[in-house]
């Protein structure tokens, strides 16, 4: 490993050096320099997701000080594909692999892998200790006793509907709903309901969440690696495949059901005819309505958008209570970086309160802490029930299995449970854990 530069300041960065906007460089196939132009100031390479990539450019010029730059490396949208880029780097040892954006799934494998930095011990006893921070936002960063990234934001889902819709069904949307009974709402209003069951992550965070909120996982015991226990072939298996076979079989589906993305379902909010639908999705479709009324694809005035409702994630199995699924970007330092404590002191910036709030303002990505969201309330942005219905939905949630192995579980997952058209109880959760289990052990290739 390179020697590290030995002049951090424990406090936050200080002034903001003067130089021009801090321009998103192309991804190329050879590894980036570190090192800064003439001057001999370092450059810190932050990769980052497309999601709130204008304000992380701004906390990319923020952040710069008189002893290092910032430049923003813009990742593919996929999390698979941010995942596969950035292990590629972290495997070749890069050197200029300094900050990047971490998908919470991401972690303990590549903690695991020993490609992150270490989170001092005073700044992770502050993430850990139960005070600001969301505890399914800190619980992300955590692997083998150790914290190895500080979370920017924490995302969960939420269940969004009309509340027209709901009405004419005869919901209490003030009470929890269930699958069975959004769906079936949907189906004899004329609406749909709105997934992400398209053949990649998304899909495997809905089926975790599934299984969760019937008491289930997907597998258990993580810490013992390949060994893991399969828990597929179980009761709450069964439950979640008999909700994805239900949806599949409804006149509630949407056409493009089995290649749906968050994306995708937007548009059957507020279509130019019919009722609209439900739809679990993430933070930022608030912001994302909001700001599309009055244009195509958005609600077509304000009263419109006052039609829109929310509540949390629906149960799998009514009176069990739902684990809403949660993710959000945490920051990581990789562990070969040649200027790894001047990127330990750029993280902290860039997980500022500050910058927490300016990204739930700008790109309806909420905080992972609650200092940061009294801050975001405080500016009116956000109905207040909503702000709160997110920290719930985050500190009583669902996390993905932790796993150093998670890409082959959710890549066999994936192998199996698609295309939803196909999903059986009776047969699919047996197939797919026969599948991963070999898959583990070696005994089977993706």
């Amino acid at each position: 490993m390179a020697s590290r530069s030995s002049s951090r300041s424990r406090g936050r960065p200080g002034g903001r050096r003067i130089a021009g906007s801090v321009a998103t460089l192309a991804l190329a196939g050879s590894l980036l320099t570190a090192c800064g132009g003439d001057s001999g100031t370092p450059t810190l390479n932050w990769y980052v997701n497309p999601d709130g990539v204008d304000t992380f450019r701004t906390y990319a010029e923020k952040c710069s000080t008189d002893q290092y730059d910032i430049a923003v490396q813009q990742l593919p949208s996929s999390a698979t594909d941010q995942r596969t880029q950035l292990a590629r780097r972290l495997a070749a040892q890069d050197s200029s692999t300094d900050l990047m954006n971490l998908d919470p799934v991401f972690v303990a494998e590549f903690a695991n892998a020993g490609w992150l930095e270490k989170v001092p011990d005073d700044l992770a006893g502050e993430i850990t200790d139960g005070g600001d921070y969301l505890e399914g936002a800190a619980d992300t960063v955590t692997w083998d006793d150790g914290v190895y990234a500080i979370p920017l934001w924490a995302n969960t889902q939420v269940l969004w509907y009309r509340k027209s819709l709901a009405e004419a069904a005869g919901l209490d949307m003030s009470q929890p709903v269930t699958w069975d009974q959004v769906i079936d709402a949907a189906d004899n209003e004329g609406g749909t309901v709105g997934v992400q069951a398209n053949k990649y992550e998304a899909y495997v965070v809905w089926i975790n969440a599934l299984m969760q909120g019937a008491g289930g996982d997907i597998v258990s015991d993580t810490e013992a690696g390949r060994d893991a226990k399969v828990d597929l072939d179980s009761d709450a298996g069964r439950d979640a495949a008999a909700v994805i076979q239900k949806l599949a079989d409804s006149k509630a589906r949407q056409a493009d059901f089995t290649v749906s993305n968050e994306g995708t379902s937007l548009g059957q909010m507020f279509p130019a005819e019919g009722p609209g639908e439900f739809m679990v999705n993430w933070t930022f479709v608030y912001a994302n309505y909001k700001g599309l009324v009055g244009s195509p694809g958005g609600p077509a005035d304000e009263q419109q958008f006052d039609d829109l409702g929310w509540a949390r994630y629906p149960q799998t199995v009514e009176g069990e209570a739902s684990k809403p699924p949660i993710g959000g970007i945490d920051i990581g330092v990789g562990a070969y970086s040649d200027n790894g404590d001047f990127a330990m002191e750029a993280a902290q910036c860039i997980t500022s309160t500050e910058a927490q709030v300016d990204l739930a303002v700008n790109d309806g990505l909420m905080p992972s802490t609650n200092s940061a969201y009294e801050e975001v309330a405080a500016t009116g942005d956000f109905p207040e029930d909503l702000l709160d219905l997110y920290r719930t939905s985050v500190d009583e949630g669902g996390p993905r299995p932790k796993s150093p192995f998670y890409s082959q579980i959710s890549a066999a997952v994936q192998s199996v449970w698609h295309s939803p058209t196909s999903v059986n109880p009776d047969s699919t959760p047996k197939r797919s854990a026969e599948y991963l289990a070999d898959v583990l052990a070696g005994k089977r290739l993706l």
